[in-house]
């Protein structure tokens, strides 16, 4: 197993060592040289798809799978340049990307019959994914915030108004899936919807926020004691706990936005049967138990995994925590996301 770098972020989990390659017909057999492309995160966050690839060459004799870590558009250029093959053969996707994958159609209809662990999916998870791929993992967009500002941690959503938080508050530039999911957040909480989003507008003017250019910014923001609090990923309020900075990570009422990332077959792929077995193993229950562990933290997409101790301030672990999660309908989002940055952009620029 090998990894190219080109890229940035991401979701992942595993398999246990040869079971979902027993149900690929043929799978063993034959296999001498061949090379399975995956695209994947970069980081710590790929580690979960190491796991997973390690288990698939063992099981399959002569299989080489090598990781390319990206989130840029130069990948998808490529696959709609390929002629012929795809020189990708599997990729995962956040919501507002896969839609675009569908749309543009570089990705392809999952076909449940030839996966063992399809029926463990969630249905919730399961109807987002628009027929395409599966969902692998989700993400929590929560509040962090530094123990050291702040005597009162925030409680919900709308407590990033109080008085006493004024001028400490960070928020994400719109560009990012964290800040579109924020904007989505801020509406629904104040009246508004993904169709009116006027309340979010209104109110985070009213908000006068410290703007991060991206999630990495406000994290370092936070940990500079710049401002006190921020939406942001769990996974990277993770991060910054685990060395050991005075980062707390809050699951708001009335519930955390739940972005789901998707792991898609990508047409043209000459080793279907292989990016099955890769599906499946995202599927089986020992790689989300892999990877909702520390230092991953992706949300489970299949039933019946227990949520590890050191998970539990930045996942969900019970079925109720599960029903308060949040989310976003893309739908109505992806399509006007270049006016809505445009906007951001003017409304925020001092």
């Amino acid at each position: 197993m090998t990894t190219t770098t080109t890229g940035r972020r991401g979701f992942a989990r595993g398999l246990a060592a040869g079971t979902a390659l027993v149900a690929a017909p043929g799978l063993v057999r034959a296999q001498a040289a061949r090379e399975l492309v995956i695209v994947s995160f970069a980081g710590q966050l790929q580690e979960p798809h190491q796991w997973l690839a390690r288990r698939m060459e063992q099981s399959v004799p002569g299989l080489r799978i090598r990781l390319v870590p990206s989130e840029s558009q130069d990948i998808v250029a490529s696959i709609k340049a390929a002629q012929g093959f795809s020189p990708f053969d599997a990729m995962p996707n956040g919501e507002p990307p896969h839609l675009i994958a569908q749309r543009d159609g570089y990705i392809k209809r999952i076909e449940p019959a030839r996966l063992k662990n399809y029926a463990n999916l969630i249905p919730e998870f399961v109807a987002k994914s628009g027929g395409f791929g599966v969902p692998a993992s989700y993400s929590l967009i929560g509040i962090a915030y530094n123990e050291k500002m702040l005597k009162t941690p925030p409680a919900s959503w709308a407590d990033m108004w109080k008085p006493e938080y004024a001028g400490k508050v960070g928020i994400p530039r719109a560009a990012s899936n964290l800040g579109l999911g924020v904007l989505a957040i801020v509406a629904k909480i104040f009246g508004g919807s993904e169709d009116n989003l006027e309340p979010a507008w209104t109110k985070l003017q009213e908000l006068k926020p410290v703007i991060g250019r991206s999630p990495t910014q406000l994290i370092q923001m936070l940990e500079r004691e710049e401002i006190a609090l921020a939406p942001i990923w769990n996974n990277d309020a993770a991060g910054s706990a685990g060395k050991g900075l005075p980062i707390k990570f809050v699951q708001p009422a009335p519930g955390p936005v739940a972005i789901i990332s998707f792991m898609s077959e990508i047409a043209n792929t000459r080793h279907s049967d292989l990016v099955y077995a890769w599906m499946d193993g995202i599927l089986s229950a020992e790689y989300q138990q892999y990877a909702a562990n520390a230092p991953y933290f992706f949300g489970p997409t299949v039933k019946g995994v227990t949520i590890p101790e050191a998970a539990r301030p930045y996942t969900p672990s019970t079925a109720e925590e599960v029903a308060r999660l949040q989310t976003v309908d893309w739908g109505k989002i992806a399509p006007v996301r270049g006016q809505i940055v445009e906007r951001f952009d003017r409304v925020f620029a001092n």
